[in-house]
């Protein structure tokens, strides 16, 4: 009975060895194995064996894009001015084995790297270059943090300024002008405003005087058309009716004529159809010779009748 506790005893012992040398990498990782404390192979994602008490795990690494937020950093402007600056580091390690045995704290050193790298740059920028030239800072420092992290199998993909901390009556200072600024912009707001409201209502006006005076000219050519139009038609209607008299005078001279009168008479008739025309109206009146001489002639027998 003591024999075959000592079977399954030493089973269940080599169970756990060999389930010990059996390694799965997930994704995203790699592992560091050293032999007999020596480096032996970095493995990549998928299963591993390794040999029992001969090989061993040296590290885990994490091959995603990590970030670390620094704590804010005292840095000195070039004008003396001290300051709190918050960095923010975005890194990604492309070398386990490098990242392995390059430094004894990656971390640490990145913390230490960045907060030395941000003292050097700032201590060329004055404050305002320092509030204003974000950017660029970000940019020195991600090319200085990269070429001095690649020995560690550490690439620095993005470095931000998270926030820019100056001292008390640096920020009240601030304040102070960008209200004044604020008030000077709303200031100059107002007056182009102003000015704008000044140029329309002109505008306005000058263009309602247009229209007025384009109305008034349209007003005065309809009245001088119907002007126009009104004594077209008068004439119209008085030369119509003269026509008129002169066709129906016509009409009579041709029917004395067909009936055999003389050319007395219708001498006389054509004299009364000139006073018709003429109905009171007419200032002067040509008559012919002729019909004067018969006038003349028609007076002469009326007198002579009177005195008979």
């Amino acid at each position: 009975m003591g024999g075959w506790v000592l079977v399954i005893i030493l089973l269940v012992f080599l169970l756990l060895i060999l389930s010990s040398c059996v390694k799965i990498v997930p994704q995203a990782q790699a592992v560091v194995v050293e032999r007999l404390g020596g480096y032996l192979a970095t493995w990549p994602v998928g299963v591993h064996f390794k040999v029992p008490f001969i090989d061993r795990v040296a590290k885990r690494v994490n091959l995603k894009e990590q970030v670390i937020d620094f704590k804010p950093q005292p840095v000195i402007t070039e004008d003396n001015v001290t300051m709190q600056i918050d960095t923010v580091v975005f890194f990604q390690i492309t070398d386990p084995k490098l990242y392995a045995y390059g430094v004894e704290n990656p971390l640490m050193a990145i913390e230490n790297l960045t907060a030395t790298t941000l003292r050097n740059i700032i201590g060329d920028l004055e404050l305002d270059e320092t509030l204003t030239s974000r950017e660029l800072i970000n940019t020195k420092m991600r090319t200085l943090l990269d070429e001095a992290t690649d020995p560690w199998g550490i690439k620095v993909n993005r470095v931000e300024l998270k926030n820019i901390i100056p001292p008390a009556e640096i920020q009240d200072s601030m304040e102070k002008q960008m209200k004044a600024e604020r008030e000077r912009r709303e200031a100059i707001l107002r007056a182009e405003g102003e000015k704008k409201s000044t140029v329309l209502v002109a505008e306005g006006k000058k263009e309602s005087a247009i229209l007025d005076a384009e109305a008034e000219k349209q007003a005065a050519i309809l009245r001088a058309e119907a002007q126009k139009e009104r004594m077209i038609r008068e004439a119209e209607g008085q030369a119509e009716a003269i026509l008129k008299i002169q066709q129906a005078t016509a009409e009579g001279i041709r029917l004395i004529k067909e009936a055999g009168a003389d050319d007395a008479v219708i001498q006389l008739k054509s004299l009364e159809a000139f006073a018709k025309a003429a109905d009171g109206k007419a200032t002067k009146i040509i008559i012919p010779s002729e019909i004067q001489g018969l006038a003349g002639l028609v007076r002469s027998v009326i007198e002579t009748a009177k005195d008979e």
